[in-house]
């Protein structure tokens, strides 16, 4: 499981000091932004300069429970499935014991041409090692 830790700041939060819900999202996009940079070893960046990137075809999210300004969240994501030109990544956001939401993504290779692809077989290989095991 790939973990990271986004603390909620002023910009996240409506005047009432809760998250905006779009905001989540982001926050989203930054745990997978830092999961291909740190883990696949292929950042947004490049895949930008190689006319590349894996665009959202599907989100859900479920909330669960407010957040408010100065929590702390542990995200926690889980690689669910790989086919050919897509995977679906299933994260949680937890303040302690508390679960916030859950929200699952599929997102798709593009290529160059801006059409879905293949998985390249560097990029499939890390995914399929960081799949959800059934116990």
């Amino acid at each position: 499981m790939y973990q990271r830790t986004i603390r909620v700041e002023f910009n996240h939060c409506d005047p009432a000091g809760i998250v905006f819900y779009p905001r989540y999202f982001e926050m989203t996009n930054s745990v997978m932004e830092n999961f291909f940079r740190e883990v696949v070893g292929y950042s947004y960046h490049a895949m930008m300069d190689d006319g590349i990137g894996v665009p959202t075809a599907r989100v859900e999210t479920d909330f669960r429970a407010p957040s408010r300004l100065g929590d702390v969240l542990d995200w926690g994501m889980v690689v669910e499935a790989v086919g050919g030109s897509s995977a679906t990544f299933r994260l949680e956001a937890r303040s302690g014991a508390e679960l916030r939401l859950i929200t699952r993504l599929v997102l798709v290779w593009m290529s160059p041409e801006h059409r879905p692809a293949r998985w390249p077989d560097r990029i499939r290989a890390v995914l399929t090692a960081h799949l959800e095991t059934k116990e």
